[in-house]
């Protein structure tokens, strides 16, 4: 990678993955810049961004991927999967995800660690810490106690 990022919480969980905050219309050009190709964006539309994202991404060449994660609510396998198949799909390719502060991202991927990929709840926990996982963790830890719904 060319650039270090300064992205509002910024986590680099593994060699292809970083995690983060809401990036900046400035930022995006930065995220080119350090090499990577997809973003993942968590943020449903009803979250204002002041700015339309994916016309960005797609000026600059980056691959846009929304996946609407609004709160709680959507913490479900189905979504689970719906970023499993995402990942799959870009592979080893250098890839972004983001929401507002980076927990929803540690959230979903710690359940996907779990429901999908069979990791203990300890193991995906501490992968949800790695990508940005707060305040969610408690009800990450309840739901990784119960069947996936």
């Amino acid at each position: 990678m060319t650039t270090e990022l300064q992205l509002f919480k910024l986590s680099h969980p593994t060699a292809s993955h970083w995690a983060a905050g809401q990036p900046t219309p400035e930022q995006l050009p930065q995220i080119k810049a350090a090499g990577i190709t997809h973003i993942v964006n968590l943020r449903p539309a009803a979250e204002d961004l002041n700015f339309d994202e994916a016309s960005a991404a797609a000026t600059l060449g980056l691959n846009y991927h929304p996946l609407p994660i609004s709160g709680p609510a959507d913490l479900t396998l189905a979504n689970a999967q719906a970023l499993d198949t995402v990942l799959a799909a870009v592979g080893d390719a250098p890839t972004l995800i983001h929401c507002a502060s980076s927990n929803r991202v540690g959230a979903l991927m710690s359940l996907r660690a779990a429901w999908l990929h069979g990791q203990s709840a300890d193991e995906a926990l501490a992968i949800g810490r790695a990508y940005g996982l707060t305040a969610m963790e408690p009800l990450v830890q309840k739901l990784l106690s119960e069947a996936p719904r």
